[in-house]
């Protein structure tokens, strides 16, 4: 197992050295001057140059990438273009808002999806299968902005005197102020150190970090915000791992290890979740994998519209104010997380079927 982690470890060295100059070349190369970008569209000659040679933009370009990926694999992402600040701080305060959404979207669909998926396969052919499999086919097809309009209007202005109203943009009500677990607990952090950046980063997810200090009003608060973006971003994630899982199980389901267990009077529902999903879960954690990697991609349109300030809504300004250490900065860390999901996915193999020796 440790041979095969280290393995993978390389193996994704590569990778990264490969988005990295992808990344270099497709940022430089997006229509549009960084300068008129940040200093308007009547910026003087003189103010560009002076623009360029501060941020580096002056060098050649080889020089430009040859300091770009030394600094990345130090750390540093240097400073947004646009706000002027280190980029890496700008991570600390976006990554955690993606990663709880995408955390929450994530398991929306697969609570949802994995149980459809079976329960649709186990009654094949039923009325119970044709709803589920057509509620499938509609998520598959139903665009991540439409939905989450049409769930903004639905709940925010058509629900707006019931109960039933939630919030139809910002992660906290204006007002709610989170005090950060380190000032709760009295912690006396010094600003700038990697303690404190740690500390920061961890109190920026917002439920983690009310759960942890108890302020149950921002954790309450927190959660409506988190519904309608997190439902909307799991809706096609969610109908196709129903699809894979009942595809998957069908498969099983004729085998004849299953037929002998339920001859041998096994009772269905042991038949069904020990005997048929477990051997049924290689594809769906696969799938799973695979869309937890894509809600990245989907956050980008999922937080503008509901005005989440994550990962995807930053590289989204990033990339219409072409800050270049932004956009780079961003999908490195989107790239590495696709890395770090495939490579669980793989070791979760060994788990689930010890069949599969991991070298």
């Amino acid at each position: 197992m440790t041979q095969y982690v280290i393995r993978r470890i390389l193996l994704a060295i590569p990778v990264v050295l490969g988005i990295l100059v992808v990344t270099f070349i497709i940022a430089r190369v997006i229509p549009g001057d960084p300068c008129r970008s940040a200093l308007a569209e009547h910026a003087t000659e003189a103010a560009c140059e002076a623009f360029a040679e501060r941020f580096g933009l002056d060098e050649p370009i080889l020089v430009q990438l040859g300091i770009y990926m030394r600094d990345a694999f130090t750390g540093d992402f240097g400073n947004s273009i646009r706000f002027s600040i280190p980029v890496t701080q700008l991570l600390i305060e976006r990554l955690p808002v993606t990663l709880e959404l995408g955390t929450a979207a994530i398991l929306i669909a697969v609570l949802i999806g994995v149980p459809a998926g079976v329960i649709s396969a186990v009654r094949r052919n039923s009325s119970v299968d044709v709803a589920t499999m057509i509620g499938a086919n509609i998520g598959v097809s139903m665009p991540v902005y439409w939905l989450g309009l049409m769930l903004a209007f639905l709940f925010a202005i058509v629900l707006k005197d019931t109960p039933f109203r939630l919030p139809p943009s910002g992660r906290l009500t204006a007002g709610v102020l989170p005090t950060p677990f380190y000032e709760a607990w009295g912690l006396h952090l010094i600003n700038g150190t990697l303690l404190y950046t740690i500390a920061d980063f961890i109190s920026n997810f917002a439920i983690f970090n009310a759960i942890i200090t108890f302020q149950w009003k921002v954790l309450v608060d927190a959660i409506v915000h988190l519904i309608l973006p997190a439902v909307a971003l799991s809706t096609i994630p969610m109908a196709i791992i129903a699809r894979i899982t009942r595809s998957s199980m069908l498969d099983v389901l004729g085998r004849e290890y299953v037929r002998a267990a339920r001859a041998k009077g096994v009772v269905e529902s042991r038949v069904v979740l020990k005997h048929a999903l477990r051997n049924a879960l290689l594809p769906v954690v696969t799938v799973i994998g695979l869309q937890t990697g894509t809600l990245f991609a989907g956050a980008v349109l999922t937080e503008s519209i509901f005005g989440f300030s994550g990962v995807g809504r930053a590289l989204f300004d990033a990339i219409t104010g072409r800050d270049y250490t932004v956009i780079q900065a961003f999908t490195i860390v989107v790239a590495i997380g696709y890395v770090f999901i495939n490579a669980l996915v793989d070791i979760s193999y060994g788990f689930i079927d010890p069949r599969i020796k991991l070298r």
